[in-house]
């Protein structure tokens, strides 16, 4: 039990003896008290004035006297500050806490709850590889799936390919028209940047058939366009040339924008991907092997990139699989009546009295949407598995798309529903500005790693510390260091953040980094070397007694909070919160490990005033390095015993 549980449930005994009402410790209030004040932990007392019918100052008074009669254990002392009780905690509640857990590494970790998660993410096209958009999702669902598994829950890790659709039409056919045969083995490309390639030269091309008709448009001529679309262009290009449109930009940017992509849909070159799509669907044999050959080259360059990257997957679900089921789950809806079909033969759901609009969820050709492909795979899922709740890892984008999904699914009665929960993220972007898959300005996975292993490599060499490693040492060294800074600069932000990655600063050891924590462990680990196996054994049964100096207690208390961030960081589905305890963890050890007074360092471990206090502060060292590995194991990021 967690010290600030035992006060929660002290001062709830104390409240129904005091005034005999029912409290339990889910009311009571406690925070860790301001640096002002003398006492570790702080209850606020304002919630029970009412029922004792006294001033604040009284009732914190009454409260503390019974806490320290009854809970002499636990509470050494207190004083009261106006509506806030500071609470006292004894040393060898601290004392106590160290023996038991310095060893422990696998700290924090809670027993099974009996509940199942499934946490959605990655989720990427087989028409591009991966890049550094994909990379803060990759992370942020590793991290969330591990923060979940440590608070005793039945994780189910798991990964929907996007392997078909018009977008992977797109890569296809431009392979098709340029590429004379070229392979991942012919030219020696990795197989998802092969295919990327050809994606942004289809873009390049669309782009070219799309600028003359775009401008046509724009002077009033809608020859390119019949039917609907013709009478659709013809309103948009009206509005364009009303005032108040002239004179917002924003308005007149968003009816350009929808110029554009029906322009684009007028394209050859789009109309053959279009057919291409349709031709898929109808399973046609040619397309079909093109599709197989080209998605394969992708995978063993995804698997690739997950490997350097530690990341796996219980589950792997591919839309080509799912996207006939959601068809049949959206004739299901017509005759449920959830849905209906308009007059070219698509099929949408209106969502207007829900305060959304109408959604189309089958095209006119029937061919399949993404929320079409998302109802049937969030079926299956749940066939699969029956969890309590599916975590879908979605850029803020996605925010609508996962509103409209969730309420189609319970408008269609499927027991899951309730347990979606979209874990959304803001968009991450790099100093020069946002990336573009269609222009081919992304920054690639595979290649922002290698550049932050030769930044780590770089680094070290230049600070000199990787003496009497070896080749290989050295390596692995660099690579730990490298994907450490980037993942934890990319999950130290709260996800709900749009945020700039700057390698350079993600990279620096003495900034708010993961290198600066790695560092922080390699050097407790340094300290412990220098003592014999021997000693450390000796470590296992021996308990400090004595008073704690101010640092000493600062530290176990902050270890012993591991169990409350962990509790924080479920909660919020945020591992923001762990790597900054991570952070404030490593800092306050490097100002214990170098607090010096006339010249001495107060907290030295190997030079301590006396033996008792050395074997206590090995065992905080022990302790605080277990806590930094452990809550850097739960981002994804290894920890280096030399560094």
């Amino acid at each position: 039990m967690s010290v600030v549980s035992a006060i929660k449930n002290a001062a709830a005994a104390a409240v129904q003896a005091l005034y005999q009402q029912p409290f339990t410790s889910a009311d009571i209030s406690v925070n860790t008290t301001k640096p002002e004040f003398e006492g570790e932990y702080t209850i606020v007392v304002f919630p029970f004035t009412r029922i004792g019918r006294q001033k604040p100052e009284e009732t914190g008074q009454a409260i503390g006297s019974w806490l320290a009669e009854h809970e002499s254990g636990l509470i050494a002392g207190f004083n009261v500050v106006k509506g806030f009780l500071n609470l006292q905690i004894q040393h060898n509640y601290w004392n106590n806490y160290v023996h038991a857990a310095h060893a422990d590494k696998s700290v924090g970790q809670k027993p099974s709850n009996g509940r199942r998660v499934m946490v959605e993410y990655s989720s990427p096209n087989t028409n591009k590889p991966l890049h550094l958009g994909h990379l803060r999702n990759i992370f942020l669902g590793y991290a969330v799936s591990e923060i979940l598994k440590i608070n005793g829950y039945d994780v189910i890790e798991a990964n929907l390919v996007n392997d078909r659709g018009i977008h992977i039409c797109k890569s296809m056919l431009a392979w098709q028209l340029f590429a004379h045969g070229d392979t991942p083995q012919s030219t020696g490309i990795k197989g998802d940047h092969l295919v990327g390639d050809y994606y942004v030269h289809f873009e390049s091309i669309l782009k070219e058939q799309s600028e003359p008709i775009i401008s046509r448009v724009l002077e009033g001529n809608f020859g390119d366009f019949t039917g609907a679309d013709e009478e659709r262009i013809a309103k948009l290009w009206k509005a364009l040339q009303k005032p108040e449109v002239q004179n917002d930009d924003e308005k007149r940017g968003k009816i350009k924008d929808e110029i554009k992509e029906l322009s684009r849909n007028r394209t050859e070159i789009m109309q053959q991907a279009k057919i291409m799509l349709q031709q898929w669907e109808a399973g046609n044999p040619e397309v079909r092997a093109l599709w197989q050959t080209m998605n394969g080259w992708v995978y063993e360059g995804f698997t690739k990139t997950y490997e350097r990257l530690g990341v796996h997957f219980d589950k792997m679900y591919y839309e080509s699989d799912t996207y006939l089921l959601g068809k049949d789950i959206v004739e299901e809806g017509l005759r449920k009546g959830v849905f209906f079909r308009k007059e070219d033969n698509s099929v949408w759901i209106d969502l207007t009295a829900d305060g959304l609009d109408e959604k189309l969820v089958l095209r006119g050709d029937g061919t399949s949407v993404y929320i079409t492909q998302d109802i049937g795979t969030a079926r299956l899922k749940y066939d699969d598995y029956q969890m309590e709740q599916s975590v879908y890892v979605v850029a803020d984008e996605q925010n609508y798309h996962f509103k409209v999904l969730q309420l189609i699914l319970q408008k269609l009665g499927e027991p899951y529903a309730p347990g979606i929960k979209h874990l959304s993220y803001g968009m991450v972007e790099l100093p020069h500005g946002r990336m573009k898959s269609r222009e081919g300005t992304v920054v690639d996975a595979d290649d922002l790693v290698e550049e932050m292993v030769k930044t780590a490599a770089t680094n070290t060499e230049e600070l000199g510390k990787v003496k009497g490693f070896t080749d290989e040492e050295l390596r692995a060294l660099h690579e730990t260091i490298g994907l450490g800074a980037m993942k934890f600069f990319l999950l130290k932000v709260d996800p709900k953040k749009r945020m700039i990655f700057n390698p350079e600063e993600s990279i620096d050891m003495h900034g708010f980094t993961g290198p600066f924590i790695q560092y922080s462990y390699a050097r407790i680990k340094s300290i412990m070397r220098e003592f014999s196996a021997e000693d450390l054994q000796r470590l296992e049964s021996y308990r400090y007694t004595g008073a704690l100096l101010p640092m000493e207690k600062e530290l176990i208390m902050l270890c012993e909070q591991f169990e409350s961030v962990l509790d924080d960081a479920q909660r919020e589905m945020s591992p923001s919160v762990v790597a900054n305890y991570a952070f404030h963890l490593a800092q306050t050890f490097n100002s214990f490990y170098a607090k010096k007074e006339e010249g001495k360092y107060i907290y030295s471990v190997r030079d301590a005033e006396t033996e008792d206090k050395k074997q206590l502060r090995l065992q905080i060292a022990s302790l605080t390095a277990n806590t930094i590995s452990q809550s850097m194991k739960l981002l994804g990021i290894s920890v280096p015993e030399r560094m």
